[in-house]
């Protein structure tokens, strides 16, 4: 039986990374491929010795001709800084990356699994957010080429599934963290992690009082390989961490362990900017067998560590 080529887009990015390492350890091919917009070489240096993982740069707005027979898709900048410093390329980067990877998994007969998001569900009306729910998107504001682009990308993977008969598996990423967080990509948990270790003023927007919930990167990664694994169900299927804390909670804990000197400060909340965001995972406990086990601390402290050394 020849040996399995799994091929994962933003491979070198925080997310691609970590699945990189879980699938070079099984053994499989891994073909990473990336653009290096938002992920880093840094990320995938360690495993560039290992005979089973290559690295190829290209960008998924072009078309690309390979043989594999799993596509993980998780190519695209997940973070608002990143991806509103050019927002036509982030719907490029979703839409016409999503169809040709759609193509190629139509081509060669592989599963292809797509890495869409909470941001499908917007600001959300219904707590917490279960899978049938819509959503709730501003299809013109500052957020919405992230947002539509991945519900554009979810309706092109549903699409080639209906017509061509193209094997998808549709995961809904939640809040996730841990080592290789990019310093500056603005996301909370890094952005209060490094104004934390500097000891300069940790900034929350809005009262602190807005929910999210973090899930750490290994859950994550299980969660994905589960899916791709998994016979029979297409989903969309929400991965995430079900425990739910405020920004203000999340802010005094990485004080605490830090042992910072910083004082918290407040400004205007963004546009769009979701107040509560949790997810329903019923159907990833029923179909996969799947659910969190690091505890928020715990996935701080390693993720603290982490900064500490880049640093």
């Amino acid at each position: 039986m020849k040996e399995m080529r799994i091929l994962v887009t933003g491979g070198a990015g925080f997310l691609g990374s970590h699945l990189c390492d879980t699938l070079v350890e099984t053994g499989v091919e891994v073909l990473c491929l990336d653009n290096f917009f938002t992920g880093s070489k840094a990320n995938i240096r360690h495993l560039l010795e290992r005979k089973n993982f290559e690295v190829i740069r290209h960008d998924l707005v072009e078309p690309i001709f390979l043989e594999v027979d799993q596509i993980y898709n998780l190519a695209s900048p997940a973070s608002p800084v990143h991806y509103q410093y050019n927002p036509v390329k982030t719907v490029k980067t979703n839409v016409m990356g999503t169809i040709n990877m759609l193509g190629l998994a139509k081509r060669v007969k592989a599963r292809i699994l797509q890495a869409s998001t909470s941001e499908v569900y917007g600001d959300p009306q219904q707590h917490p957010q279960e899978e049938t729910y819509w959503g709730h998107v501003n299809p013109i504001g500052i957020r919405s080429c992230y947002d539509e682009g991945k519900r554009v990308a979810e309706t092109l993977m549903m699409d080639y599934h209906r017509q061509n008969q193209v094997d998808i598996k549709i995961a809904r990423i939640f809040n996730t963290y841990g080592p290789r967080m990019a310093i500056s990509d603005g996301r909370v948990v890094s952005n209060f992690i490094v104004q934390a270790l500097g000891n300069n003023p940790i900034t929350i927007y809005g009262n602190g009082s807005q929910t999210r919930s973090f899930c750490y990167v290994s859950d994550m990664i299980e969660g994905l390989v589960k899916m791709m694994n998994c016979e029979d169900f297409t989903g969309p299927v929400n991965l995430g961490n079900p425990s739910e804390f405020s920004i203000g909670e999340l802010a005094k804990l990485v004080l605490e362990i830090t042992q910072s000197k910083s004082e918290i400060v407040y400004k205007p909340l963004p546009q769009d900017d979701p107040l509560q965001r949790c997810p329903d995972i019923a159907l990833a406990i029923d179909k996969l067998e799947w659910k969190p086990t690091v505890a928020l601390r715990e996935g701080l402290e390693k993720t603290i560590e982490y900064f500490r050394q880049v640093l």
